[in-house]
């Protein structure tokens, strides 16, 4: 009886000392299923921990609202022939005179070349003053001209021409082909043209975004929405400022998962299977499958939602658990939005802590075989 009770001794004290260890604060990824569920608002903690179902999923399925204002979308075209200050006008001018006021005597014909529209709107044609310009067609500014001339010089021929100037033009930045400021002139009166006419966007069109600022106006759109929908394709004013910038939002993986880092969104909406396989998947040797979880600080009006009340006011802490083992976990993990500044933490297997705790007696990471023949030895 005596080895015996010597072996059980043995063993009991082994396993003390495997609880001691354990209690001494193992190396981990982060916080345990327990601890997490400790800081539930049922345990007097702050945070809302909510299962994931099918309810919650189609509660929580926010997508960013991105879209133009009326003021974007109602406005009409540029008038391709409207001049504009800045523009640049070719006048000629035919009189049905030998000594004309403007001709000479060699020719009947009189050519004013670059004649630049200012500021305010004007030019000047000698014996017929300062003209408005801006606002007029070219066969407008040709009956105006014409009338102003006609009562020096008998039956006056005029003709107009016009080139674009810098009168209107818009500035495009960040990942489009060429970046500048260019004139809004017959082909590039809309969005799609003049990002055309800049050299295109430069960066995968599933993250790429558009920002267009007009005075104090803001809108921004999804490039894939632009050609999806066509009243996305706004007319463009002169001083428009066009940002094209890559998706900003980004999530933070941690715990037993493959990498551990800042994740930008690859696509405009990312559920939580593809948010952990972009980090990897899990791991396999560490990784708890029934402890997926997503912190967010979501809405009042989205958090009462979810929980079936209307009492909550500001934001509120909120704690998504995914359980992947369940038979409809992978469908829930699929359906499940994960949203900008979420933080993914898959938490560590039971038997990683075991594990680690055997290692550190031990000095090795094999399964609990050595143990149960390290028992047998201590007690032999």
């Amino acid at each position: 009886m005596k080895p015996f009770a010597s072996r059980r001794a043995k063993s009991v004290a082994l396993f003390a000392i495997v609880a001691l260890v354990a209690s001494c604060g193992l190396p981990r990824t982060g916080p345990t299923k327990k601890e997490i569920f400790a800081g539930s608002i049922m345990n007097e903690g702050d945070a809302f921990i909510v299962s994931v179902n099918d309810r919650v999923t189609r509660a929580t399925a926010v997508v960013p609202a991105l879209g133009f204002s009326d003021q974007f979308t109602r406005a009409a075209q540029l008038g391709s022939d409207v001049i504009r200050p800045g523009d640049t006008l070719s006048l000629t001018v035919w009189e049905n005179v030998e000594d004309g006021l403007l001709a000479s005597a060699a020719s009947s014909a009189t050519t004013l070349a670059e004649v630049q529209v200012d500021g305010a709107g004007f030019i000047f044609v000698p014996y017929a003053g300062r003209v408005r310009a801006a606002g007029n067609t070219p066969e407008a500014l040709r009956r105006i001209i014409t009338s102003k001339l006609e009562d020096q010089t008998p039956d006056p021929q005029v003709e107009v021409r016009r080139s674009a100037g810098d009168g209107s033009t818009v500035s495009l930045v960040g990942a489009v082909g060429a970046q500048g400021v260019f004139a809004i002139e017959r082909p590039t009166r809309t969005l799609a043209t003049m990002l055309a006419r800049a050299g295109g966007v430069t960066i995968e069109p599933e993250i790429a975004q558009i920002t267009v600022t007009r005075g104090t106006e803001h809108g921004r759109i999804w490039l894939q929405d632009l050609y999806a929908h066509p009243e996305l394709d706004i007319a463009l004013r002169g001083g428009d400022r066009i940002l094209v910038e890559g998706d900003t939002r980004t999530f933070t993986a941690l715990g037993a998962t493959g990498t551990q880092s800042r994740v930008g969104f690859e696509s405009q909406t990312v559920s939580a299977v593809e948010a952990i396989a972009q980090v990897g998947g899990l791991v396999s040797s560490a990784a708890d499958p029934t402890g997926v979880f997503v912190f967010r600080n979501e809405p009042a009006e989205i958090a009462n939602q979810v929980l079936g009340r209307n009492d909550l006011q500001g934001a509120q802490r909120m704690v998504y658990v995914l359980d992947l083992t369940e038979p409809n976990g992978l469908f829930m993990a699929r359906d499940f939005a994960v949203r900008d500044e979420d933080t993914l933490y898959v938490t560590e297997a039971p038997f990683t802590q075991w594990n680690k705790t055997i290692s550190a007696l031990t000095g090795t990471l094999s399964s609990v075989g050595t143990v149960s023949s390290g028992v047998t030895s201590l007690g032999g």
